[in-house]
């Protein structure tokens, strides 16, 4: 790995510096003087740059207060790793409305909303209809608690200000893998929703299927949890693959 002595640069310095902060921590949690020694940095501007870049969730810290990568980097590989997700969907969600009778969608979190970035929806009679591109709420419905449920503490707990869901039933969302709703986004709709994970684990979309209470019923993951996992993990495979 070439540090910042090494490396010829950009000819933009504090982002050449930046960079080598972020290569070091790529080899694993630094304390600050290791920070130091490992770009060539002063200490000063190693510690300045380092918080610099935890302020926007480039870099966290650890237990024990060490510098190390952040979140952000982990969801801008996810968004990276999009066109891989949507490419492969399609015939999942296809397979999957097939399967359980059901419109099936998938939804990614943008901020403080989630957006629908893939659809296949029931071809007749009475369904949930979610468009392609749709913006929904991330207070309510099974997509939402999957997409909340594995966030980092502060950012659960935030979310949770104002949502129709609970700590506890997003600690249930955990355990179990999966999370249903009845009447939460929309009265008389009832969905089941499973996380899709990146390479890394970490949770990148939820895929759903949302139909009326009716049909679904007031447990609606009964009927439907084990399908919507097992088309969610297919997704998760699809992406572990691609980056292999």
């Amino acid at each position: 790995m070439n540090n910042a002595k090494e490396d010829q640069g950009s000819g933009v310095g504090v982002l050449d510096k930046a960079a080598a902060v972020l290569g070091a921590l790529e080899a694993g949690p630094a304390t600050l003087a290791q920070l130091v020694t490992s770009t060539d940095l002063a200490r000063p501007t190693a510690h300045r740059l380092a918080v610099a870049l935890e302020h926007h969730r480039l870099v966290a810290r650890d237990m024990q207060g060490r510098f190390i990568l952040g979140p952000r980097l982990t969801e801008l590989s996810a968004a990276a790793g999009e066109d891989r997700l949507l490419a492969a969907a399609g015939p999942v969600l296809a397979s999957l409305r097939d399967h359980t009778g059901e419109s099936a969608q998938l939804y990614r979190r943008q901020g403080e909303h989630r957006i629908c970035v893939a659809a296949a929806e029931r071809p007749i009679g009475l369904r949930d209809s979610v468009p392609l591109g749709a913006t929904l709420t991330m207070k309510a419905g099974s997509a939402a608690q999957i997409l909340l449920a594995w966030e980092e503490p502060d950012r659960l707990h935030r979310g949770l200000h104002g949502a129709r869901f609970t700590a506890t039933m997003l600690s249930a969302v955990r355990r179990r893998g999966w999370a249903q709703s009845v009447g939460e986004r929309e009265a008389g709709v009832s969905s089941v929703s499973a996380p899709v994970r990146g390479p890394n684990g970490r949770v990148v979309a939820a895929l759903s299927i949302s139909g009326p209470l009716d049909r679904m019923t007031r447990q609606p993951g009964r009927l439907h949890a084990q399908a919507v996992i097992a088309s969610a993990n297919h997704l998760t495979e699809v992406l572990r693959r691609a980056a292999g």
